[in-house]
């Protein structure tokens, strides 16, 4: 094992830095099934950050108007009352929901997740 394996190792612990999953061995059968005993490692992203935004709606403004809000104004939004937030992650649709209070704080009940087909339309 390198130094920087080292390294990545002691970053994330319990990450197996053994021989990786898609290396064959010089005098493996190419054709021959993969191990199933094997589960895939998906160690490897569990910890990149992702950014995650519940979005309740937007609008748009022109500067006169955005410059005179003060506390107690009300912007208007796209979207009508009860109509579901939609959730981003790395501003990407994947699901959408309704908005719940838990413990004095706002959160997202989902309600509709986006089919792998709407998601694999959204990265054309």
């Amino acid at each position: 094992m390198s130094e920087n394996d080292n390294a990545l190792a002691n970053a994330l612990p319990g990450m197996d830095m053994g021989t990786p999953d898609n290396v064959i061995p010089m005098n493996a059968d190419p054709s021959a099934p993969a191990k199933a005993d094997k589960p895939r490692n998906l160690d490897l992203i569990m910890y990149i950050p992702l950014q995650v935004t519940v979005e309740l709606g937007r609008t748009k403004m022109i500067v006169h108007d955005l410059l005179a809000l003060g506390q107690g104004s009300v912007i208007e939004l796209n979207k009508l009352a009860g109509e579901p937030m939609e959730v981003l992650v790395n501003d990407k649709l994947v699901a959408r929901g309704e908005a719940v209070v838990v413990n004095e704080k706002f959160g997202v009940r989902l309600t509709d997740i986006i089919s792998p087909m709407e998601r694999i339309q959204q990265l054309k």
